[in-house]
């Protein structure tokens, strides 16, 4: 072998003719060649390569020589098809078509029973090729002389001894005893006088015989049954009787392979078998009628996938995909082009299908499309995304809105199949669009395709796009008429409920679900409820993991902002909530603490002529006495005590005055009304709705009169014996403030604002005109006298200061 690499290799180097590479040695037995796999240097093809050293085997140079002739000059499908010879001073070559030889698959038993009956036809057809229109002999017929081809079909070669029979000094009668173990497959009349037996009978004896030792070895795994010629173990009983006639010893009786032929293709014969038909038919497909072409497809339907792929693959492929292309084949031949695409390697698939699959997508013919498109699962995997998003969808797309319904409804479908190898723009982008348009279509049962379509294909799609679509296009689909489509809109929202927010599932879904609940249809309402409780247990689930109130704390606001709470606001904390309003209201009545200022007349307040309040004016805090607690506010008390000073000086100016005329001072009952709306916004409703109020009637804070004052100095309700009421030693006198409430109860209980019958206004009492908020009738101005104040009072009252005692009284409350 070495040698043999050097001598190419130095024939290359000196520019030899031989345009093939040298491969890898393939065993061959009972031969005088060398066989090697080659490549063809050009193209990179595949082939084999026979090589005859000629000083090894110079003795039988002549029978090399023949087999070279004979390759060149004899044609035909079932002889190894001759692509070069080469003659050197060395060597002889022949390249072939890539062969492998019988012996290797018949020792692995790697045929069939079909196949092997598939072969043998086909070698029975060369024979009588040869001995018929040739009218020669082959004289070396069996399993080493036999090769497969690429597609698994049988070629015949060892033509080292063929002869003509016309040809008195053929090779065969003088050199046939030169080939490798000759005798073993001579036929009896050959074993007894020689090779020139086969000039006295039928030119086709010597082969048949050869033949019938060859169906023994095709069924027994190569194994040779010269020593008892005939026997039938493991051959089809169909063809126990032609096979032992074609053994039998006396040539002239002996059956001929045409006529073995013959009977094997009868009807119900040994040779009519699928297979066999197939290969028959398939070479001339494109000639056949649409009847023959059904007849011939019909058989694909009966080949068992123990037969021979590459045949399939380098035979029948080919033809069926011209058909389909270009000879009108259609989409059911298609359909056979996918089974046999199925057993082809990624490689295969790729160089022999992919560029036709890639052209019929532009087809126009809508059965080619739908054919396509319900085989598409079986090669979207040996195609790339690439390939899918440039090539295949956009064709595809013409389909969603196809005047055919058949069309749009399978191009729906073919998106579950599609949506792996689409890039997220395309899903999210042009995929959604036309999903939209089917969405609405006229055909209810695209509509339902088309949700469920949505359904799969959800988590494919991107988190943004997602919630508003599927949101969009389930609930258009609860309302469809059709019942299907409700339900499936229902079965899509319970599989993708992981897919939503809870705000979505609790504001979005569940109002569009909960109209089904009552559907006409039991299916539609059965899976309606199932569909709710899948999202009302998620919403349950979401709801105990929030907290109890999204209200802050009722101290957080206090305590962070230091700022006092308003006045109204609910709290849990009772105590500290009334603690902070007695501390409030002290805080305020603290300012008033000390002597009560004397009048001008030398008259202490308790001995002075009483003022009673007008029934005009609002009641003022000078006239009250302090309130044991309150729930009022600190801002809001502050706010009213501040106003109501302003009230109580203006009303007693204008008591002061003499006449309305010569004093710019004088109040008007719109002025007095304007005070008392100030007044009852800040106060008037809380004294109503203190609950420790409720069997006070208010009219103790009424009954005491005015003093003037230009300060914000505080007046008791009713006079106390002692000249200072107040004098607690810096403790507030509750036990003296209770018993002047008490006193002040005895009297008969008046309406708030008005006065007692046996006092009277020194504003006069003229009718009134109008009537306050308060309900309390007010005196027109022109009825009211005009007391004049004289200045000098007021002016020495001004001048008492007023922080004079504020650390006294009330200053142990703060």
């Amino acid at each position: 072998m070495d040698f043999l690499k050097s001598a190419v290799a130095s024939a290359i180097s000196k520019g030899s003719p031989i345009p093939y590479t040298f491969g890898d040695r393939l065993d061959l037995d009972q031969s005088l060649w060398t066989l090697q796999n080659g490549t063809k240097r050009e193209d990179g093809s595949n082939c084999s390569i026979f090589s005859f050293e000629i000083a090894a085997n110079k003795s039988r140079l002549i029978l090399a020589k023949n087999a070279v002739r004979k390759l060149k000059t004899l044609r035909h499908p079932g002889i190894v098809k001759v692509l070069d010879t080469v003659e050197t001073e060395s060597h002889i070559y022949v390249a072939t078509e890539r062969v492998t030889p019988l012996t290797w698959h018949l020792r692995r038993k790697s045929l069939s029973p079909e196949t092997t009956k598939w072969g043998l036809y086909t070698i029975a057809n060369t024979l009588k090729f040869i001995n018929e229109e040739g009218a020669s002999v082959h004289g070396c017929v069996r399993a080493s002389s036999i090769f497969t081809s690429e597609s698994g079909e049988w070629r015949l070669g060892g033509l080292d001894i063929l002869s003509s029979m016309k040809d008195d000094e053929a090779v065969i009668f003088t050199y046939a005893g030169l080939v490798p173990d000759i005798n073993r497959y001579a036929p009896p009349e050959v074993s007894r006088t020689g090779w020139d037996a086969i000039k006295k009978n039928p030119v086709a004896a010597a082969d048949s015989y050869d033949y019938g030792l060859l169906i023994y070895e095709a069924f027994n795994g190569g194994e040779l049954g010269v020593e008892n010629p005939g026997q039938t173990k493991n051959i089809p009983p169909s063809m126990h009787q032609p096979y032992k006639r074609l053994l039998n010893s006396n040539p002239k009786a002996r059956l001929s392979v045409a006529h073995f032929l013959e009977q094997g293709k009868r009807s119900g014969g040994f040779f009519e078998t699928p297979l066999i038909r197939l290969s028959e038919g398939v070479d001339s497909l494109g000639l056949k009628s649409d009847e023959e072409k059904e007849e011939l497809l019909s058989e694909l339907d009966e080949v068992s996938d123990d037969f021979p792929e590459e045949f399939f693959k380098m035979k029948i492929l080919p033809e069926l995909l011209k058909s389909v292309e270009f000879g009108g084949g259609g989409p059911r031949m298609f359909n056979y082009v996918m089974t046999i695409g199925k057993k082809l390697s990624s490689d295969d698939f790729d160089s022999r299908l992919s560029p036709v699959i890639l052209r019929l997508f532009s087809s126009p013919d809508r059965q080619m499309r739908v054919s396509l498109l319900d085989n598409l699962p079986m090669m979207i995997d040996h195609f790339t995304q690439k390939v899918v998003t440039d090539k295949i969808f956009p064709q595809v797309t013409t389909g969603f809105s196809d005047s055919a319904p058949v069309v749009r409804e399978q191009t729906v479908k073919a998106v579950l199949t599609l949506i792996s190898k689409l890039s997220d723009r395309v899903i999210n982008g042009e995929l959604l669009r036309c999903l939209a348009k089917t969405a609405n279509d006229e055909q209810p049962g695209i509509r339902t395709n088309t949700t469920i379509c949505l359904g799969k294909i959800a988590r494919s799609m991107g988190a943004s796009t997602r919630p508003k679509v599927l949101i969009a296009a389930f609930s258009r689909s609860l309302r469809d008429p059709f019942i299907h489509g409700r339900n499936a809109s229902l079965q899509a929202l319970a599989a993708t409920s992981d897919l939503f927010s809870e705000e979505d599932c609790a504001n979005k879904l569940l109002p569009v679900i909960c109209p089904t609940l009552i559907d006409k249809e039991k299916t539609v309402r059965d899976q309606a409820y199932r569909t709710l409780e899948v999202y009302l247990t998620r919403v349950r689930k979401y709801g105990s993991t929030l907290p109890e109130t999204a209200l802050p704390p009722s101290g957080t606001t206090a305590t962070t902002n230091g700022a006092t709470p308003r006045m109204g606001t609910p709290s849990n904390d009772t105590s500290s909530w009334a603690g902070w309003a007695i501390s409030s209201f002290t805080n305020k009545v603290a300012a008033a603490s000390g002597e009560m200022a004397s009048k001008p007349n030398g008259l202490s307040a308790p001995n002075a002529p009483a003022l009673t309040r007008s029934s005009s004016s609002p009641a003022t805090p000078s006239m009250e006495a302090p309130r044991p607690s309150s729930s009022s506010a600190s801002t809001l008390a502050r706010q009213a005590l501040n106003a109501s000073s302003t009230t109580t000086t203006s009303h007693l100016n204008m008591n002061r005055t003499t006449s309305t005329a010569s004093n710019p001072d004088i109040l008007t009952p719109t002025d007095t009304a304007d005070d008392d709306t100030g007044f009852d916004e800040a106060w008037g409703d809380m004294g109503d709705d203190d609950p420790a109020n409720e069997n006070d009637d208010g009219s103790s804070f009424f009954d005491a009169l005015p003093t003037p004052s230009n300060g914000p100095t505080k007046v008791p309700a009713k006079p106390m014996a002692s000249p200072n009421p107040f004098d607690d030693g810096g403790e507030p006198d509750f036990a003296g403030w209770l018993n002047a409430q008490k006193a002040a109860k005895t009297k008969p209980a008046l309406p708030k604002g008005l006065k007692s019958a046996g006092l009277k206004s020194p504003m006069g009492t003229g009718a009134g005109t109008g009537v306050n908020r308060k309900g309390i009738p007010a005196r027109p101005a022109e009825t009211k006298k005009s007391v004049t104040s004289p200045p000098a009072v007021a002016k020495e009252i001004s001048t008492k200061p007023k922080e004079e005692d504020e650390g006294e009284g009330w200053g142990a409350w703060d």
